[in-house]
C-alpha cells in the first residue's frame, strides 16, 4: 500500500493503534528517564482496547490521553514542516492538512466531555535564536535541519502528551533541554549534558515509531524509510556517549 492506506482512516477504531504506538512511546522516554509513570501502561492498555470497540466514552484520564496524542500528532506537521525548505513543505501541505483534519476529528470526540484540553504550540523557525540569528542559519543540508526540528520539537510534543497524560516531567528539565539542544545542533556547544543528552536520545526512538506506524498501516513509502533512517542514524550516535 501507499501513503494513500492513510486517507481512509477516520473511526476511533482506526486510530486505536496509531494512539497506542505514540502512548507507548511516551512511556519508554519517560521511564528511560527514571520520571514517575505509575499505572500507565495499563490505561494504555485499556485506552486502546476501548478505541478498538469505538467507543468514546472513556474515564477523564483516559480521554485526556487519548485526545492529547492525537491532537498533538495533529498540529505536529505543518510547524515541522516550516523548519524544512520549501520544497519539502510545499510537497506535504495537502498531505499534513488532511492529515491533521482527520486526528482534529477523532481527538475532539475525547475531549468532548473535558473541561478543558490545552491545543499544543510547537516552535516555528522564527522563534528560535541563536546570538542572535535564526538557529537554522546554522545548519546545512537537510538531514542536519531535519534533525535540528526533530531535536526541538519531539521535545515539546512529549513535554505536553506526557503531561496531559498524568506523567510528571520537571519543567526545568525541558528548559535546560530545550536550550542545551539548540545551541548544540546550531554547532554553538560542544556537548549536552549527560541526562539532557540520554533524553534526546530516548526522544530520538520517534524513528521506532515512524516504522512502527509503517508496518501497522501498511504504508510504504520512501520517505518514512528515510525519516526513519534520518532519526535512527542520530539515536546512535547520541547512544556512543552514553553511559
Amino acid at each position: 500500500m501507499t501513503v494513500l492506506r492513510l486517507l481512509r482512516l477516520r473511526r476511533p477504531a482506526d486510530f486505536a493503534d496509531w494512539y497506542r504506538i505514540g502512548a507507548e512511546y511516551v512511556h519508554d522516554v519517560a521511564a528511560g528517564m527514571g520520571l514517575r509513570v505509575g499505572d500507565f501502561e495499563s490505561r494504555v492498555v485499556r485506552a486502546t482496547d476501548a478505541m478498538r470497540a469505538g467507543r468514546t466514552d472513556l474515564p477523564p484520564d483516559l480521554a485526556r490521553s487519548v485526545a492529547a496524542d492525537l491532537l498533538a500528532d495533529a498540529v505536529f506537521c505543518d510547524p515541522f514542516c516550516q523548519w524544512m525548505p520549501l520544497w519539502y513543505e510545499l510537497g506535504l501541505a495537502a498531505p499534513c492538512a488532511y492529515a491533521e483534519f482527520r486526528l482534529r476529528r477523532v481527538a475532539e470526540r475525547y475531549a468532548d466531555d473535558l473541561p478543558h484540553l490545552s491545543v499544543p504550540r510547537f516552535s516555528l523557525p522564527e522563534d528560535v535564536y541563536v546570538d542572535g540569528r535564526p538557529a537554522t542559519a546554522y545548519v546545512d543540508g537537510f538531514a542536519e535541519r531535519f534533525v535540528l526540528a526533530d531535536a526541538v520539537l519531539h521535545l515539546e510534543w512529549f513535554a505536553y502528551v506526557a503531561r496531559e497524560s498524568g506523567i510528571f516531567v520537571p519543567p526545568l528539565l525541558v528548559e535546560r533541554t530545550r536550550e542545551q539542544t539548540v545551541a548544540y545542533y546550531a554547532g554553538r556547544r560542544a556537548e549536552l549534558d549527560p541526562d539532557v543528552r540520554t533524553f534526546q536520545r530516548l526522544l530520538f526512538s520517534d524513528d521506532e515509531w515512524v516504522r512502527r506506524i509503517a508496518d501497522v498501516y501498511d504504508v510504504d513509502i520512501v520517505l518514512f524509510d528515510y525519516w526513519a533512517r534520518i532519526l535512527a542514524r542520530e539515536r546512535r550516535r547520541l547512544s556512543t556517549f552514553d553511559g
